[in-house]
C-alpha cells in the first residue's frame, strides 16, 4: 500500500509541477488561457496573481516529492509525514476551489483526486 501511496503522491507532484509551468510560465499562451477559459485581456490583468499561485502548486509538488524520496530511501517516518502534508494541502485547496468555485468543480475534482487517493493508501498502509 505505501508503494501505490508514494506512486500516487508522485502522479498528484508531477500535477502539481505542469501548473506550475502553466500559471508562472506560460499563463498568457493560448492553451493555459484556454485550460483556464480567459482572454489575452484577463491573463494580462492576473499574470501576478497566477505567478505567485504557480510557485505556490511548486512548492506543494517539493514537499510531496521529498516525502516520496525519503521513504524510498526507507526514511519512511519523514517521508510519509511529508507526503501526508504536501497531498493533504493539495486536497485541501481543492476542496477550497470546489466549495468556492462553482463553476470550477471539474477542474477541483481533477486536482484533488490524486491526493485523495495518495492519502488514502498511506494511511491504510501505517494503520
Amino acid at each position: 500500500m505505501l508503494i501505490a501511496g508514494s506512486i500516487i503522491a508522485a502522479l498528484a507532484a508531477l500535477l502539481h509541477v505542469v501548473i506550475f509551468v502553466m500559471e508562472s510560465l506560460a499563463w498568457t499562451s493560448e492553451r493555459s488561457r484556454a485550460t483556464f477559459g480567459m482572454s489575452l485581456e484577463e491573463a494580462e490583468r492576473t499574470r501576478e496573481m497566477a505567478f505567485n499561485q504557480g510557485f505556490y502548486n511548486l512548492f506543494l509538488a517539493g514537499i510531496a516529492a521529498a516525502g516520496v524520496v525519503l521513504t524510498g530511501c526507507g526514511i519512511s517516518g519523514a517521508g510519509i509525514a511529508l507526503m501526508l502534508a504536501g497531498a493533504g494541502s493539495m486536497l485541501a485547496a481543492a476542496v477550497v476551489l470546489f466549495t468556492g468555485s462553482p463553476d470550477k468543480r471539474a477542474a477541483a475534482l481533477k486536482q484533488g483526486s490524486l491526493p485523495l487517493l495518495a492519502i488514502a493508501f498511506i494511511v491504510l498502509a501505517v494503520v
